[in-house]
């Protein structure tokens, strides 16, 4: 059975759902697993419905305006989590291991491919996630000027365990999985984790394709998609 990897997006202290990234419009979740968007107590609701992990971004951390940290620290004592903070480097990178299980190397925001580099050489891939951040089928990364195809060699050589494929377009849409992109990225179907935009057809669907875990919010927090069905 596919794994499906329940998400909360933080802000200011709750968790938040939008749509496309476009984070300054973002609003309290309203989810089937808690009463609040207190994300502590979505942690508590997502384990006892058979969640092992949570995947958590801190979009004030991302965003450079603030932080959730000490929320994130509270959640992994609940659920293993798997955490975007927005890492740009290997101290960054270094400092949030005291506070999730897993950390993300976002394209997004990473400063450098040696930055990541150095992440690699220094710590264990099991504590690896790296994030092929995508908007409008081209790469995002603030501080590096790759196409696809070229950061798609540099996974090749890094070689990490497991890879967020991200449709930011996609996100909160339910729209589906982007099947452009996962082509482009096929090479790498047993280390990938699908994210932006699925729904419970789309699932299905990728789980027929033979991959293994997906990233899961809209359609999950609504109630449509049960973690362990």
């Amino acid at each position: 059975m596919i794994k499906k990897i329940p998400v909360i997006d933080l802000k200011q202290h709750q968790a938040v759902s939008g749509k496309s990234g476009m984070r300054d419009t973002y609003t309290p979740l309203q989810t089937v697993f808690a009463p609040s968007s207190n994300p502590v107590e979505i942690a508590q609701g997502l384990k006892l419905n058979g969640a092992d992990e949570m995947y958590v971004a801190d979009l004030d951390l991302i965003e450079s305006c603030g932080h959730n940290i000490a929320d994130v620290k509270m959640v992994n004592t609940i659920l293993p989590v798997i955490f975007d903070g927005g890492v740009k480097n290997l101290e960054g990178f270094e400092f949030f291991l005291d506070y999730a299980y897993k950390i993300i190397i976002p394209t997004e925001t990473v400063e450098s491919i040696d930055e990541m580099k150095r992440i690699f050489e220094k710590f264990p891939k099991e504590r690896i996630v790296v994030s092929v951040d995508v908007k409008d089928n081209e790469l995002l990364a603030k501080n590096m000027d790759l196409t696809l195809s070229e950061f798609r060699k540099i996974l090749r050589e890094l070689d990490p365990n497991e890879i967020i494929l991200l449709d930011i377009s996609g996100v909160g849409t339910e729209k589906g999985y982007n099947k452009e992109l996962l082509d482009e990225f096929g090479e790498f179907k047993e280390k990938l984790i699908i994210a932006g935009g699925l729904n419970k057809n789309s699932i299905g669907e990728l789980e027929s394709l033979g991959i293994k875990k997906v990233l899961i919010g809209t359609s999950l927090h609504s109630g449509e998609v049960k973690i362990l069905d």
